[in-house]
């Protein structure tokens, strides 16, 4: 096998992925790209490269000249920032993502792994518990994107044989590096603000229940997924994941049991509109049952967990 690379690399979940990656298979093995500047966030030793993944014929001199064989798309522009830059969007997450399934089809790349999200579900889908095939009709440009780039992997896969692999995120939780313009992001940033002991104002209204996932179980399950065996697979578009769902008012509640003086004020705006048009919960047990997947933080154990890693962390720069 060659190595991997990690397109997006110094975004919230590419940070964290290069990481294991490189803890498992050794830094040499790890290729690191991302639209900015070359990036000192990645592990000692990590290669890295500035790229736009635009940019098809640098893109294949880079998987060229590394020999790479696995790639772990992650550069997209995400639900929030989508809506007010449609046709970058549109752009970037999807043609980006058909000069990785074109490589691939030249035989090129051996492996892809392409993250979709739950914004693929509309107001139509079954709010509680949403199945892995059901009517899938989402009214955002992130959504529309994802729901399409879901569609072209499976025909990828159908037609040409690529092996293209994908998880339907839902809110992504992590202490090591910010989100990147997401509805869910709130989830994250009303730990900062627990731990900087402020007010935190919510962009969503305090019932809102959305699924949401701590890194360490997402990165987990990219991995676990990328290393299932692809005759158990019977999805070939992206897989219903999950770990836990929670409203803002639920989490707050959380977090007063370890920050008392915590303070939350309901400030919804456009986002609100968003997250109402998404699943409460959502049902993956194809993951479950086709690759043993099975997450190991719920909403105590992701909130006692951000809260130590954020103070930590704010006493680390005060130093």
């Amino acid at each position: 096998m060659g190595k991997k690379l990690v397109i997006g690399a110094s975004g919230q979940i590419g940070v964290e992925l290069i990481d294991k990656l490189a803890s498992q298979h050794g830094v040499d093995q790890v290729i690191a790209t991302d639209i900015k500047p070359k990036s000192d966030v990645y592990k000692d030793g990590v290669k890295s490269f500035q790229l736009d993944v635009l940019d098809k014929t640098k893109l294949f001199d880079i998987i060229k000249d590394n020999n790479v064989s696995e790639v772990y798309l992650l550069a997209a522009l995400l639900s929030a920032v989508s809506e007010k830059k449609i046709q970058s969007a549109w752009d970037l997450n999807m043609n980006g993502l058909f000069n990785i399934l074109e490589l691939a089809r030249e035989k090129h790349i051996k492996q892809v792994f392409w993250p979709s999200s739950i914004a693929v579900f509309g107001p139509s889908s079954p709010k509680d518990q949403t199945p892995q095939n059901t009517i899938i009709e989402p009214l955002t440009v992130y959504g529309i994107s994802k729901m399409a780039g879901e569609r072209w992997c499976e025909y990828y896969f159908k037609k040409f044989g690529v092996d293209v692999r994908s998880l339907r995120y839902p809110g992504i939780i992590s202490h090591k590096s910010k989100p990147g313009g997401g509805t869910t992001d709130y989830a994250v940033d009303i730990f900062y603000s627990a731990v900087r002991r402020e007010k935190y104002h919510c962009f969503l209204d305090k019932n809102i229940e959305l699924p949401m996932m701590f890194m360490d179980d997402a990165i987990r399950a990219t991995i676990e997924l990328m290393n299932a065996e692809r005759s158990s697979l019977s999805i070939n578009s992206s897989y219903n994941v999950s770990a836990m769902s929670f409203t803002p008012e639920q989490l707050a509640n959380e977090i007063k049991k370890h920050v008392n003086e915590f303070e939350i004020i309901y400030q919804p705006d456009f986002r609100n509109n968003i997250a109402i048009s998404w699943p409460n919960s959502i049902n993956d047990e194809l993951s479950r049952l086709d690759w043993g997947w099975a997450n190991e933080f719920d909403i105590t154990k992701t909130t006692s967990t951000m809260l130590q890693a954020l103070e930590e962390k704010i006493i680390n720069i005060a130093n």
